[in-house]
Order: structure tokens, then sequence, then C-alpha cells
């Protein structure tokens, strides 16, 4: 039987230069997951003006974990996140700001409380 698959799904607005920062810190909190968790990156760029879209396009092409959605202009962030829930495969699916406001570490409390039994957890 396969990992469970944990989704992370971060909204982005003209992030196109912290991308790459935020791409490398959750990979790799997806790789110590690894014994427990397959992982996907699911990025919503929220109608973006900046180079977002091409950076997106840059790490999905280098890796197989990352996807993106881009929505035709920007919509704000509780739009952006139910567009990527919607397009996230995950058994669990999470949420982070592109911004590393809060590093992808706190994700392991939340699937502590998850893996307790919590079916809903929130960060405050």
């Amino acid at each position: 039987m396969p990992l469970p698959l944990l989704s992370i799904v971060p909204p982005a607005f003209n992030e196109d230069e912290v991308l790459p920062k935020f791409h490398a810190a959750v990979s790799a909190f997806l790789d110590s997951l690894a014994d427990r968790y397959r992982g996907e990156i699911v990025v919503v760029d929220d109608g973006s003006r900046d180079r977002t879209g091409e950076v997106l396009s840059e790490l999905a092409a280098r890796d197989a974990r990352f996807r993106y959605v881009r929505l035709s202009r920007n919509f704000g962030q509780q739009a952006a996140l139910t567009a990527g829930f919607e397009h996230a495969r995950g058994d669990v699916v999470g949420s982070l700001d592109c911004d590393l406001q809060h590093p992808p570490e706190v994700v392991r409390e939340m699937l502590a409380a998850y893996e307790n039994g919590s079916e809903v957890v929130l960060g405050v």
C-alpha cells in the first residue's frame, strides 16, 4: 500500500523572488517526511503581474512533485486557496504562504495532531 500523499498548497501573488527559496524549503521538508508521506506542492498563481508564472513553470519542469494553477486574474487569497485545494490530490492537505513567514516545519506539528485523530488542524 502506498504512503499517504501530503499536499502543500500556497497561494502566490507577485512572489517571483521568494518562490525558489520556498520551493527549496518545502522540498527539504517533504524529503524529511519521505518515510511516512509522499509529497506534492500545488502553488496557485493568483493573477501575478511579475515573473511568478515563469518561475512556477521552471520549478515544475525540474520537480515532478511541483505543480501550479494560474488564475486569470487576482481573485484573492481565499479563492486561490480554494482553487489549490480543488487541484490537490493529497490524502492530507495543508497550506503555507510563499513568503515563509511560517516555516514548513510547522506542518510537522499539524501532522502530529492529524495523526492523533484530528480531522481538521488550524494554525494560529
